[in-house]
């Protein structure tokens, strides 16, 4: 879904699109009948293919999503009985953007613990079954996607170093408002579109940028690192403008900084400040 096909079913342009938010494209599952799970499964098969590893090996599959297929059972027990793990377990987490690293740093605290030693963590987003195509603010800036890693110990000295965690719980800015048990769905709320994403562009931007550069600057000080010695800066992509203002006010080279432009809006990974 091009910026060109976006401008024939809503009010903006390829060029409004490109200077606000950096998007040129996104992929859209149309597949009947299926959800974030059918992404899951594919990218996941794809992981143990390529790190050839049987998935009755796969002790643990954590899956985040903020699209689950539905309410219970999760997604990731589907994802695992679709990619045959007959010998694992499975749960979902919700953490929106962050979901990704957060799953992460699950995996890392399980597997040096000692309690598992293959987890494998998947993120899964039908992000166009809650997006409202007329709302030129926020349907440009998502799309369908999944990503899976496969966590393991390791005696080499690799993997991840750390992370800094922390949550806002302010929902007025980006939430769905109905569906929940704050409100339940019924014909008021469809009629209202309630069942959509609702965001404010502005106030999100701020809190985006504010914290993911404390985070990132955090994460890089109390390691002893600096900016100069970071090979890769890769943040949440979301947005072209708050990649270039956090990388920017953290003093990351352009350089290496990694956006992916040319199919930008395929990403349903979370931001990595340090890895």
């Amino acid at each position: 879904l091009d910026n060109e096909m976006l401008s024939k079913m809503v009010d903006t342009s390829d060029e409004w699109i490109t200077t606000r938010v950096g998007i040129k494209e996104r992929r859209i599952l149309k597949k009947e009948g299926a959800g974030s799970s059918f992404l899951g499964i594919n990218a996941v098969t794809k992981l143990l293919e390529s790190t050839s590893t049987d998935p009755q090996e796969v002790d643990l599959l954590i899956c985040a999503t903020s699209n689950p297929d539905y309410r219970f059972p999760s997604t990731g027990s589907i994802i695992a009985d679709g990619c045959g793990m007959k010998k694992a377990y499975a749960y979902d987490i919700q953490a929106a953007c962050a979901g990704f690293i957060v799953a992460l740093q699950d995996a890392t605290a399980y597997i040096r613990s000692g309690m598992y030693k293959k987890v494998v963590v998947v993120a899964a987003e039908k992000m166009s079954s809650m997006v409202n195509y007329s709302d030129r603010t926020t349907c440009p800036l998502f799309g369908d996607a999944a990503a899976a890693v496969l966590v393991e110990p390791t005696e080499d000295n690799v993997g991840v170093i750390d992370g800094v965690f922390r949550v806002e719980g302010h929902v007025e800015h980006l939430l769905m408002k109905a569906g929940g048990s704050v409100k339940p769905a019924s014909h008021e709320t469809i009629d209202a579109a309630e069942h959509y994403i609702y965001q404010e562009g502005r106030n999100v931007y701020k809190h985006a940028v504010t914290n993911m550069l404390e985070s990132s600057m955090e994460v890089v000080e109390r390691n002893g690192l600096t900016m100069d010695s970071i090979d890769w800066f890769i943040p949440h992509q979301a947005n072209l403008r708050i990649i270039e203002a956090v990388a920017g006010r953290a003093g990351v080279e352009p350089s290496k900084v990694l956006v992916n432009i040319e199919h930008y809006g395929n990403s349903s990974a979370a931001s990595i400040p340090l890895c």
